[in-house]
């Protein structure tokens, strides 16, 4: 599934890259090439960035958990005044 999303993702990048260099003008080839490369790379690098991010989200949720978790301990500890 992986394979597939980066296939996807890069197929994208590559066909707006190929959009966006075909209303310039210029060599066809050196837009191709170009859209090929940038589409490669982001084929290559997006798994890294996903990782990045789902990581940090799970870092984070897990440091709120110890901290609810340190507030309820410490509430439980202090005494209550009635």
């Amino acid at each position: 599934m992986q394979r597939f999303f980066g296939v996807v993702l890069g197929a994208i990048f590559t066909y707006l890259l190929l959009v966006i260099l075909g209303a310039t003008s210029g060599d066809t080839a050196t837009n191709y090439a170009i859209a090929v490369v940038a589409g490669a790379i982001v084929s290559l690098i997006w798994p890294w960035v996903i990782g990045f991010i789902l990581g940090r989200r799970a870092k984070a949720r897990r440091n709120r958990e110890i901290s609810d978790q340190v507030d309820r301990q410490v509430a439980e500890e202090r005494p209550q005044d009635r």
